[in-house]
């Protein structure tokens, strides 16, 4: 399968990684590729995007529009508020029935930190993607934990969860798939219905901040104490 990741931050990078990992072909989206690779980075915990891409050579760059144009599947990875002007410089006709997975949430940095977000409540990144291009099928998933764990759940011990939230069942269960190829059991994929339940997951992310805060890491995830086999196979829309 051609994915192409839209986001060059280290969700992005994770994400194209293990996508690589299990057989599928990678291009990551970016505003300008020159200036992406141009960029330099002092923080040995964060490498620049040039010295990721020596590691990583089996990854591509283009620009968002080139990359969604040559893709089967987008993930969204970009920051959130820049989400929709990223998906603006495609061609709609490039996304036209491509399933789109969300796994970005609407950070809103204006008061310092930590984030708030917008829009929050009534409404939900998720859910603006999904009207400002029905011609896809927007997927809210993975946005409610840290990146590594996201590929690797077996990172956090014992029963955890992960949620799906769209119109589109047979969108949902092709994600669904690819949550199974990362490791994730059946039995831990909660399908919580229509794309406005991602009102939800995006509202769990004040929780997940402070609690990141309070244990001093973020290799913890939700857990959803007795919800059984049921949540996993669930169509929901």
């Amino acid at each position: 399968m051609r994915y192409a990741v839209l986001g060059t931050g280290v969700v992005g990078r994770t994400l194209a990684g293990k996508l690589v990992s299990v057989g599928h072909d990678v291009v990551i989206g970016t505003r300008d590729p020159a200036a992406t690779l141009a960029h330099t980075s002092d923080d040995p915990a964060a490498p620049s995007y040039a010295d990721w891409q020596a590691a990583h050579p089996e990854v591509g760059l283009a620009a968002f529009a080139r990359a969604a144009e040559g893709a089967e599947v987008l993930v969204n990875a970009t920051g959130g508020r820049a989400s929709l002007l990223a998906l603006a410089t495609v061609d709609p006709a490039h996304l036209e029935g491509k399933v789109l997975i969300d796994i970005a949430n609407p950070l809103d940095f204006s008061r310092g930190f930590p984030p708030g977000l917008d829009p929050v409540d009534s409404d939900s990144l998720g859910e603006q993607i999904q009207r400002a291009h029905p011609g896809l099928r927007v997927v809210k998933t993975l946005n409610t934990m840290q990146c590594a764990v996201m590929v690797d759940p077996g990172r956090v011990a014992g029963e955890h969860h992960v949620f799906v939230s769209g119109d589109d069942a047979e969108a949902k269960k092709e994600v669904r798939e690819l949550l199974y190829s990362f490791g994730w059991p059946q039995d831990a994929v909660l399908d919580l219905g229509g794309i406005e339940t991602a009102r939800g997951t995006e509202m769990l992310l004040p929780i997940w901040l402070r609690l990141m805060g309070s244990l001093g890491h973020a290799e913890f995830n939700f857990h959803i104490q007795g919800a059984g086999a049921a949540g996993g196979g669930g169509e929901g829309h």
